[in-house]
């Protein structure tokens, strides 16, 4: 008899385990894996080594390749620094099925012990972080363990065995078993880590597991396609480029079957390695040699995707090299002008995640969401980029006027980094309207429309202003600007009277909307500034 909540529980407790460890590591490491991340990958194989180890630190191939995708989406990236990233995230996911091999397991529950200790007893962050890692740890082979001990009962199940002997005469249904069970899930390390005990316990042969793991590969794509949804075409290159490098192995390992199960078994025999260390090494081999055969390609591959996927943007892909600090010392007022292009960049952004969170207000669609977030990472990486380039021209011996560029710049960045803020305090709004089950009135939604509607003009209006110098510009911002001031007086009327006459929409939306509104007017005040620092004729609004 076979007690499947112990199969379910223990799978449970490993995607926990998984989670909650990876989380962990996350926290310890703060904002460094996304600056390793885009930092030391201006080069593939760079890309390569970054993703296998961040990969490898946080458990998840599929976080390092959501990372990447959003750095690609913000322009942030470009393709082939990405794809080195895609390869080492592949290599770096074998890390855990490695760890399975070496019957970790027996001491899972020594670790869950410690961990709780420091989780339960430490008043130290830092202490805390570490707690969460070794009881992740522990609790990821604890759920492996009790898996493990039920799915070895699988082999006496019939339809079981039916499904092995099918598997082991025909690869093709194990693939496509293992790409649906991995794209469910949404994780390969936990479905390879299903098959290592399954071959442990003998329920099913070397030839009918390997097509598995090899399936798993093209299922932990789906994390990356649903990155990219919502985002632009760059984005949909790169999730392309996760599917390409996984189809393509599959393809070339499943057609050299025989082989590559007759290498794993002389590999296992020489090495003497367990059952469960056989599907590490089959792991291992597969992603190492299809990164040794992509690796060369890299460029025909892209272009090869540019050409599937034809781009029908303008948008700029940031080079960082631009933001190179000895031009900075040595012609500033080139430098500045590399600054003010990025800066206008900078500003698109910050309306495309006002855009989004317009969009998810209207859709309640996860990926506007997702979206937003991954732009507000890129806007606060280029501050960051900018302000530390601007800060070495104003280190420069610059006259007068660049001094004064160097300091609207500064102040312009600083402004489009608020609006950034704020769309994202919108987000946290409608995210947790939607939760309460907020219903917003027609007339509410309506003034809404056209708030958003007005200060997306005045950004666009602001940052034309910005690279122009059109003083009319400036003026159609500030009579904007009066509009929405007006507007919003009046959206806030109308709502109150709606309440009191009981027929605003419900109490959950009826405590969030002030908030709104007052957030959208608020990144109007900003789009202001940009336009009074950069007019000096104008005096400077301060919000």
């Amino acid at each position: 008899m076979i007690d499947f909540k112990y199969i379910l529980g223990g799978f449970a407790l490993f995607m926990f385990g998984i989670h909650y460890m990876g989380t962990g590591l996350k926290n310890i490491a703060g904002n460094k894996l996304k600056y390793y991340i885009e930092k030391f990958t201006n080069k593939p194989w760079k890309g390569i080594l970054v993703g296998t180890i961040v990969t490898a630190f946080i458990q998840s191939s599929s976080a390092t390749t959501a990372i990447a995708i959003g750095f690609v989406r913000a322009g942030l990236m470009r393709l082939d620094q990405v794809f080195g990233i895609i390869i080492g995230a592949n290599i770096g996911t074998t890390i855990t099925a490695i760890l399975i091999g070496l019957k970790v397991e027996e001491l899972s529950l020594y670790f869950v012990f410690l961990g709780v200790l420091l989780v339960a007893f430490s008043t130290k962050k830092k202490v805390n972080y570490i707690g969460e890692i070794i009881l992740g740890f522990g609790v990821l082979f604890f759920g492996l363990a009790m898996m493990g001990s039920e799915l070895k009962n699988l082999k006496d199940l019939p339809q079981f065995t039916a499904f092995a002997k099918a598997s082991n005469d025909n690869g093709l249904i194990g693939l496509i078993a293992g790409t649906l069970i991995s794209g469910v899930i949404q994780s390969s390390s936990a479905f390879v880590g299903i098959v290592q005990k399954l071959y442990e316990s003998g329920s099913i042969t070397l030839l009918a597991a390997i097509p598995l793991v090899l399936g798993s590969n093209i299922g932990t794509t789906v994390t990356a396609i649903l990155a990219s949804l919502g985002g632009n075409r760059a984005s949909l290159r790169a999730a392309s480029i996760h599917v390409f490098f996984n189809v393509f192995g599959t393809l070339i390992f499943m057609i050299l079957l025989i082989p590559y199960v007759n290498l794993v078994q002389y590999i296992s025999q020489s090495l003497n390695l367990s059952p469960m260390m056989q599907i590490g090494a089959a792991h291992i081999i597969f992603n190492t040699t299809t990164a040794l055969l992509v690796y060369p390609l890299i460029n025909v591959i892209i272009m090869f995707i540019k050409k599937i996927i034809p781009s029908n943007e303008t948008q700029l892909e940031l080079e960082h090299s631009e933001l190179d600090p000895l031009l900075a010392s040595s012609l500033p007022q080139g430098a500045l002008s590399v600054a003010k292009e990025q800066t206008i960049y900078m500003g698109n952004l910050g309306l495309d995640i006002l855009s989004d969170s317009q969009r998810f207000f209207i859709t309640k669609e996860k990926k506007y969401l997702e979206n937003g977030k991954a732009l507000e990472e890129a806007i606060n990486t280029l501050d960051s980029k900018l302000t530390e380039y601007l800060t070495a021209i104003g280190h420069s011996n610059v006259g007068i006027k660049d001094t004064d560029e160097f300091m609207e710049t500064l102040q312009i960045i600083k402004s489009i980094e608020r609006i950034g803020d704020i769309s994202t305090n919108l987000f946290n709004f409608f995210e947790s309207s939607f939760e309460q089950k907020a219903v917003f009135s027609e007339q509410a939604k309506a003034d809404l429309t056209s708030m958003y509607n007005l200060v997306s003009d005045m950004i666009v209006l602001a940052l034309q202003n910005y690279k122009h110098n059109d003083h009319e510009l400036v003026q159609l911002v500030l009579e904007k600007e009066n509009q929405l001031d007006a507007f919003e007086k009046e959206a806030r009327k109308n709502h109150l009277k709606r309440v009191s006459d009981g027929e605003a929409g419900n109490a959950a939306a009826n405590t969030v909307y002030l908030d709104i509104i007052s957030n959208i007017e608020r990144i109007g005040d900003h789009a202001v500034n940009i336009v009074k620092v950069s007019s000096q004729d104008i005096p400077l609004h301060r919000h």
